[in-house]
């Protein structure tokens, strides 16, 4: 036994009513398999289409690769023509991804091919919609957004294994001080509890997202991401109501962000190391303690 993972939530379509009470309020994730049904992008977005209307822009890559504790958090491990990177893809296997792309401004004619799902909640935050490219073996690491949202996140053209926890875990995930993700040196599809035994028992929620699905992330969960096949998704984000989220997102962005950031490029391996210490401190004393229970 390592985590305990549970099966989420699945609705074709789901009446505001619903959503606002079942899932908005307590902040519960849902995938809406439905939601995408009236979209132009469920049909028209295929790999060789977004390769007409992008073409062959230079994009920055990222791979699974543990960070460097001298750069900031998402540095680039390469770049290519956004045309190339696509066949890369969806040709073989490759660790390479892309990561927060805004391909409205690369192709703003996209824009017509969704729709914001408004009637569900309002506060979308329309200047960031943001796509996510990965060949099948690339993993984004485990993390929650920085800047607090909700995220509505829809997959396109392939699978993707998705692992979700609700933020009373970050200690038992081995949370680093300053920063919204976790010790990178575990693997969390199979996780090895007797090298990190805080992991025993924490609790989460697990799906594979399939062509057109949506996953409805509430604010400050953890996920994890693998792509099982060449594919993409697009993240549409909106404002928790709360005027406490608010508040945590800007001091996420200053403290998380601009602080943290000058300390890894000032003390480097040092400040790594660190960290990796008080992460482990902070999970051991969190499992002995029982929280977040």
């Amino acid at each position: 036994m390592s985590f305990i993972l549970h099966p989420i939530d699945t609705v074709d379509t789901i009446s505001p009513a619903d959503f606002t009470e079942n899932y908005l309020k307590p902040r519960r994730p849902l995938v809406i398999k439905g939601l995408t049904k009236s979209w132009p992008a469920r049909e028209k977005w295929t790999a060789e289409y977004l390769k007409e209307v992008v073409g062959n822009k230079v994009v920055p890559l990222y791979d699974n690769s543990k960070a460097d504790p001298s750069k900031p958090i998402n540095a680039r491990a390469a770049e290519m023509p956004f045309d190339e990177y696509i066949d890369l893809i969806k040709s073989k296997p490759t660790e390479l991804r892309i990561f927060f792309f805004n391909i409205f401004k690369q192709a703003p004619e996209l824009i017509n091919d969704i729709v914001l799902p408004k009637d569900l909640m309002g506060g979308f935050i329309e200047s960031m919609p943001a796509m996510f490219f990965g060949g099948s073996n690339s993993v984004t690491f485990l993390h929650y957004d920085i800047d607090l949202p909700h995220i509505f996140h829809t997959h396109f053209g392939g699978r993707k294994h998705v692992i979700l926890f609700e933020n009373k875990w970050k200690r038992r995930l081995y949370c680093l001080p300053n920063a919204t993700y976790a010790l990178e040196d575990y693997d969390v599809a199979n996780p090895d509890t007797k090298k990190f035994p805080a992991l025993e028992g924490v609790e989460g929620t697990e799906v594979f997202l399939e062509h057109g699905d949506t996953l409805f992330m509430p604010t400050g969960y953890w996920h994890w991401m693998k792509y099982i096949d060449g594919s993409y998704s697009l993240s549409l984000r909106a404002w928790d109501a709360s005027l406490t989220r608010k508040a945590a997102s800007l001091y996420n962005l200053a403290m998380k962000g601009g602080v943290d950031s000058l300390l890894k490029m000032a003390f480097k391996g040092d400040y790594a190391k660190y960290r990796e210490k008080v992460a482990i401190k902070w999970a051991n004393r969190a499992l002995a303690t029982g929280r977040p229970h």
